[in-house]
């Protein structure tokens, strides 16, 4: 075997084990503000645009309807979003925030930072970070089959 051809050095899978490890790190500053991690990024995209359809949801997210649907009922549960039908098109259905949904948007402002102290990198360096992992995951997209 090469050293091209040993786990370490495969770029999947320093995507996947820092996905994982990113993921343990949000686990217990999401769990104090009472989310699931895609209930966290459900919610970062409604504070960019509330009201946002299922569908616009999905597609930011790459989730399909299968997996958005269980995960907003359950936010609607918690009383963090609501779902309603559009006005102009029925079959659209938006997604809003409760009152305790825009509420919680302060609570999570310093998990951005908490991330970037945890992972040894200034804030700088992580959107630095941030942009390079965007560039790159753009690119795969385009390449896939």
């Amino acid at each position: 075997m090469t050293e091209r051809q040993a786990l370490k050095s495969q770029v999947c899978f320093a995507l996947y084990s820092a996905s994982r490890a990113a993921t343990a790190v949000y686990r217990p500053m999401l769990e104090s503000l009472g989310v699931t991690y895609p209930q966290y990024l459900v919610l970062l995209l409604l504070w960019e645009r509330d009201g946002a359809s299922v569908r616009e949801l999905g597609e930011a997210l790459e989730l399909d309807s299968g997996t958005m649907s269980p995960l907003l009922k359950r936010m609607e549960a918690a009383g963090l979003v609501e779902r309603r039908r559009s006005a102009a098109d029925e079959r659209r259905v938006e997604i809003h925030l409760t009152d305790d949904g825009a509420e919680l948007r302060k609570r999570a402002s310093e998990v951005p930072a908490q991330l970037a102290i945890a992972a040894g990198l200034s804030p700088a360096e992580l959107a630095a970070f941030n942009e390079t992992l965007a560039k790159v995951t753009a690119a795969l997209h385009r390449a896939a089959p």
